[in-house]
């Protein structure tokens, strides 16, 4: 029998592939002997008497479709299963996923502006506390959060708003009490300065008339103290006698 190995070893290495996918034509193995150069193992393989071999297909259909179906649920039952339930998917791996999509979750809403420095910092400690068992829950509680603080933070303007009126009204009211207090003080100190000048102008009608008693009198006693000295002088004069 013939030996082709040199032939082989030269279309493997035109080629560029494996011993096994040069398939030489048995029918012309006298003149693929005699090819002893590459230049000669090229024409052969214009020839079509040295051929690559095509591939040998492996198909992953029905890897796939039983891929698909895993991922739908099915071939997991009890017998399918080998290891136990942590050596399977380990709960750290589990917290580990959990953990990174709620942080990205975070880390994208203060990009986003939809939450300040101080919510992601208590929901990112209340991630860490395993308050949230996932994105949808932490996503409501967000929401929830927010339109409390929005409430809040209305509240908060209708009772500044209130406080403002109530220092206007009570600003107003002040000032109309002192304007009032006023009034009260200026009307009364009149009043008193009116009574004053009546009990001054009285005082002066009753000095006046005093004065005008206290003169008759006088006038009754000079008339009297007169006819007292004229009886005692008729009797001091009958005396004499």
């Amino acid at each position: 029998m013939v030996s082709l190995k040199l032939q082989k070893r030269l279309a493997t290495s035109i080629l560029k592939c494996g011993k096994n996918k040069v398939w030489l034509d048995p029918n012309e193995t006298n003149e693929i002997e005699l090819a002893n150069s590459r230049k000669d193992v090229r024409r052969l393989i214009k020839d079509g008497f040295v051929i690559r071999k095509v591939p040998v297909v492996h198909s992953r259909f029905r890897a796939r479709r039983r891929a698909l179906a895993k991922r739908k649920g099915r071939h997991t039952g009890v017998g399918k299963r080998k290891g136990t339930k942590e050596a399977r998917l380990s709960t750290k791996t589990l917290w580990m996923r959990r953990q990174r999509v709620l942080r990205n979750l975070l880390r994208k809403y203060r990009a986003q502006k939809k939450i300040d420095k101080h919510m992601y910092h208590e929901l990112y400690m209340k991630s860490k506390g395993n308050m949230f068992k996932n994105k949808r829950v932490l996503i409501e509680f967000i929401h929830k959060e927010r339109n409390e603080q929005k409430l809040q933070r209305k509240l908060a303007a209708q009772a500044e708003a209130r406080r403002a009126k109530n220092k206007i009204v009570r600003a107003r009211r002040s000032a109309r009490a002192a304007e009032k207090l006023k009034e009260s003080t200026a009307a009364a100190s009149a009043a008193r300065k009116a009574a004053l000048a009546e009990k001054r102008a009285a005082d002066a009608t009753t000095k006046e008339g005093d004065a005008k008693k206290g003169g008759k009198k006088g006038g009754k006693a000079g008339g009297k103290a007169k006819a007292g000295g004229k009886a005692k002088g008729g009797k001091a004069k009958k005396g004499a006698q």
